[in-house]
C-alpha cells in the first residue's frame, strides 16, 4: 500500500536462516571488512527469497546499509547508517544487526541469527518490464464519472457501480448503457450487494442504502453513524491509506455492515431497522464474512472479531497485529484474511486459534483470498505479486504483475484475473494494468496496460473484477467500466 519507504522496509528481517551465495572479491587491506556486497537467501523453508546488502562510504565517511530484495521490488534501497557495537554492527535502519563470521555475514534480530550473506561481486538489479500479450480488447468501455475503486456487482444481465462522484449506476452487461443512476450524494468506495429485487450499498455519507433494483428508487436508508469520518485515499506520505468501503452481506433476511466509526450493524433487509448494533475498536473498512451461526470481520486496529449473528454478542476476538485490510474468507476449514505488514493469517473457525501464518515480506495483503477446487488466489500491494496457495498455506505460483494487485480476483477453470493500481511518484516502481494468469502455472496469459493520465498519481484497476457468463469486467480510477472477454 501507499506509505512511507520506512513502513515499506521495517519488517524486512523476520526471517529464518538463509542459503549463502557463491563467495565474491574480499574487502581491501586497510578497510572495514563490512564493506562491499552481501548476498544469499532468506526466510523459512516454504518461502525463499534472494537477499542482499550493500555497505559503501558516505560522503561523511559514514558506513552506510542499502537493501536488495527482489521479492519487494526493492533494490538498494536506503537504510540508514551502520554503527559499531564491538564486533557488532547495528543496521538501525533494518531493525537488525550484523556480525562477520569465518568470511560470512550473520544478520540477526533479537538476538537471534535470522539469515547469513557470503560476499557477492554483483547484487541484483531491476529490469525492464517484458514484452507481453496485450490480449483481448475491451468488448466495450464506458465512461462512468469520477474514480471508481468499487468492485462492479453482476446480476440478471445487469452491472451495479458505485464511483466517487456519488452515484450508483445501472448498466446494461451486453453494452454498457445506462438504465438508471442514483445520486447518493457522496463518494461510494464499496462494491453493491444485490438481489432479485434490491441493491444495498455503503456511501461515505454515513447511510447504509436499498434501491429498487428495476427502477433505482430508494426504499430506506439506515443512519450507519460514520458520516464525520475522514478517508485518505491518495496521500504517499500518511500511513493510515484506507480505499475500501465494506460490501454488504446478506443472511436470513438481515443485512450485515460494518462502519468507519468503529460500529458493525445487523439491519433488518424489509424495514432498514436495527436489529442489533455492536461497538468494535476500530474502523471497519472491510466486507463481513457470515460463517455458520458466526458474523465475522475484521478492523483497522488489528482485531478480527466472530459474533453470534442472532444477537451481536462477541463468540471470539483475535488481535493480528496489524490492520486488518482484507476480507475473511472460508478456506476449507479455516477462515482466511490478510493484513498490513503482519500477513496472512489461517484461523480456525470456532475459536480464532491461529493455526498458519505466512509472511508477506513486509507487504500488505488488501485483497480477499478466493478459493477454487483444492486452492486460493491472492493479491498484495508493494509485493506487487499475485500468489496461488494450498489450503495448507504452501505456495503454488508468486506472479509479479508490476502493479500493486489490491482487488479481490476472480476465479474460473483456467484463469485468474486482476487488476494492479499504479503509483507515481513513488518508491517501488507500481503500473496499473488488468491482466489474466494461468491458473495452474501463474504465467501471465496478458496484460492489458491501463491509459496513461498525465499528471495523475494513481492509475490502474482497484476493486475487484466480476465475471458475468464470456466476461469479466472491472472499473477503473479513470472512471471508465470495461468488459473484456473471459474463458
Amino acid at each position: 500500500m501507499k506509505k512511507r519507504l520506512g513502513h515499506l522496509l521495517a519488517p524486512v528481517l523476520i526471517l529464518a536462516l538463509s542459503i549463502a551465495a557463491p563467495a565474491g572479491r574480499a574487502a581491501s587491506a586497510g578497510e572495514d571488512p563490512l564493506l562491499g556486497k552481501w548476498f544469499g537467501q532468506s526466510g523459512p523453508p516454504e518461502d525463499r527469497i534472494e537477499t542482499g546488502f550493500e555497505f559503501r562510504r558516505g560522503d561523511k565517511g559514514v558506513i552506510e546499509a542499502f537493501l536488495y530484495r527482489p521479492v519487494m521490488n526493492t533494490y538498494g534501497a536506503p537504510m540508514g547508517a551502520v554503527t559499531r557495537d564491538g564486533e557488532k554492527y547495528v543496521i538501525a535502519g533494518a531493525g537488525a544487526s550484523a556480525i562477520l563470521r569465518d568470511g560470512a555475514l550473520e544478520v540477526s534480530r533479537g538476538g537471534k541469527v535470522v539469515f547469513t550473506l557470503s560476499r557477492a561481486t554483483e547484487l541484483p538489479a531491476e529490469g525492464a518490464v517484458p514484452t507481453l500479450p496485450v490480449g483481448p480488447a475491451p468488448r466495450w468501455r464506458v465512461k462512468v464519472g469520477g474514480p471508481i475503486y468499487a468492485a462492479p456487482a453482476v446480476r440478471d444481465g445487469m452491472i451495479y457501480v458505485g464511483t466517487t462522484g456519488g452515484v450508483m449506476n445501472a448498466m446494461k452487461l451486453e453494452d454498457g448503457s445506462f438504465v438508471w443512476g442514483f445520486p447518493a450524494g457522496r463518494p461510494i468506495y464499496g462494491e453493491a450487494l444485490t438481489t432479485p429485487e434490491a441493491v444495498f450499498f455503503v456511501c461515505d455519507n454515513g447511510f447504509l442504502f436499498k434501491v429498487d433494483r428495476a427502477t433505482g428508487k430508494e426504499v430506506w436508508r439506515y443512519d450507519l453513524g460514520d458520516a464525520q469520518v475522514p478517508r485518505i485515499t491518495q496521500i504517499l506520505h500518511v500511513y493510515g491509506y484506507e480505499w475500501q468501503t465494506p460490501r454488504p452481506t446478506l443472511q436470513d433476511g438481515i443485512v450485515y455492515v460494518g462502519s468507519g466509526d468503529g460500529s458493525f450493524h445487523a439491519v433488518d433487509a424489509a424495514s432498514g431497522k436495527r436489529s442489533w448494533r455492536f461497538a468494535a475498536k476500530g474502523m471497519v473498512r472491510d466486507t463481513a464474512l457470515v460463517d455458520g451461526p458466526r458474523v465475522v470481520f475484521g478492523t483497522m486496529d488489528g482485531i478480527l472479531y466472530a459474533l453470534d449473528r442472532a444477537t451481536g454478542k462477541e463468540i471470539w476476538e483475535k488481535n493480528l497485529e496489524m490492520s486488518v485490510t482484507s476480507s475473511p474468507s472460508r478456506i476449507g476449514d479455516r477462515l482466511v484474511v490478510g493484513t498490513r505488514a503482519s500477513g496472512l493469517h489461517a484461523l480456525a473457525p470456532e475459536t480464532g486459534e491461529e493455526l498458519w501464518k505466512r509472511s508477506f515480506w513486509g507487504s500488505w495483503v488488501e485483497s480477499t483470498a478466493v478459493p477454487f477446487g483444492d486452492f486460493f488466489y491472492i493479491g498484495s500491494s508493494d509485493l506487487r505479486r499475485v500468489t496461488g496457495y494450498d489450503r495448507e498455506g504452501r505456495i503454488l505460483w508468486r506472479t509479479d504483475v508490476f502493479g500493486s494487485p489490491w482487488g479481490r480476483p476472480a476465479v474460473t477453470e483456467k484463469r485468474v484475473y486482476i487488476g494492479a493500481e499504479g503509483n507515481s511518484p513513488y518508491p517501488v516502481r507500481n503500473l496499473g494494468s488488468f491482466c489474466a494468469l494461468d491458473r495452474a502455472t501463474g504465467r501471465i496469459v496478458w496484460r492489458w496496460v491501463s491509459p496513461d493520465l498525465p499528471g495523475v498519481v494513481q492509475t490502474g484497476f482497484v476493486g475487484g473484477p466480476a465475471l458475468a457468463g464470456d466476461l469479466v469486467v472491472v472499473a477503473g480510477l479513470d472512471g471508465s467500466l470495461s468488459a473484456f472477454p473471459a474463458e
